[in-house]
C-alpha cells in the first residue's frame, strides 16, 4: 500500500563502503519524527524513526538544507507475510525549500 505523508526530517546519514567479507553497501538513512503509540495510555509524544532512502547519493540532495525540515515523503507498507515494514521511496522538502537537482 503506497501513501504520501508529511514528515519532520531531523537528520540524514550517508553510508558507503565495503565490508570485510567484500560485500559493498551504499545507502542513505533518514531520521524522522513519528508519533509514539498512545493507545495504551503509557506513551505520549514523538520519537525519531529510521528509514532507508536509496543510495548515499541521496544525501547530497539534502545536505544543504537547514535541519530539521518538513518534507512530503512517498512511503509504502510492505510485508513478508510475517513482518510488516514501512519503506520510503521519495522525499520532497516543503515550504519553498527544494533539494539540489542532480547532485
Amino acid at each position: 500500500m503506497k501513501f504520501s505523508q508529511v514528515i519532520q526530517v531531523v537528520g540524514m546519514k550517508a553510508s558507503k563502503g565495503t565490508l570485510e567479507n567484500g560485500n559493498g553497501y551504499d545507502s542513505t538513512k533518514v531520521y524522522a519524527l513519528v508519533d509514539l503509540d498512545a493507545s495504551k495510555g503509557t506513551a505520549k509524544g514523538m520519537a525519531s524513526s529510521e528509514f532507508n532512502l536509496g543510495t548515499s547519493d541521496e544525501y547530497s540532495k539534502y545536505k544543504h538544507l537547514p535541519f530539521p525540515f518538513e518534507a512530503q515523503a512517498e512511503m509504502e507498507i510492505v510485508t513478508s507475510g510475517k513482518a510488516t515494514k514501512t519503506v520510503m521511496h521519495g522525499l520532497v522538502p516543503t515550504k519553498g525549500v527544494k533539494p539540489v537537482a542532480g547532485s
